[in-house]
């Protein structure tokens, strides 16, 4: 069972830090803000070079107890199928 107390402080510090409405991407070191889809053509390019300089063996996944099991299904079936790789663990072992 869960600390309420940490509970409490989550839900108040999300509500008070500012936070993104928008994806942001660096352009020479710097963040901009740009569209939905060029901030995921931008991680679908670094995962497809990340890939082919190193092999589908340098990407893996870890997943979240918390998750249901739709989403543990997905980000396996995406680490197996996407990537090629077999490199999934999660929280659940510790």
């Amino acid at each position: 069972m869960s600390d309420p107390r940490q509970n409490r402080r989550t839900r108040r510090d999300t509500l008070q830090r500012p936070r993104l409405t928008h994806p942001l991407v660096r352009v020479n070191g710097v963040l901009q803000r740009a569209s939905w889809d060029e901030a995921l053509a931008r991680a679908a390019a670094g995962f497809a070079d990340t890939r082919l300089r190193h092999g589908p063996q340098a990407f893996g996944v870890f997943s979240c107890s918390k998750a249901t099991n739709e989403v543990n299904y997905l980000a396996q079936k995406f680490a197996r199928k996407a990537m090629g790789s077999n490199n999934i663990d999660s929280c659940n072992r510790t």
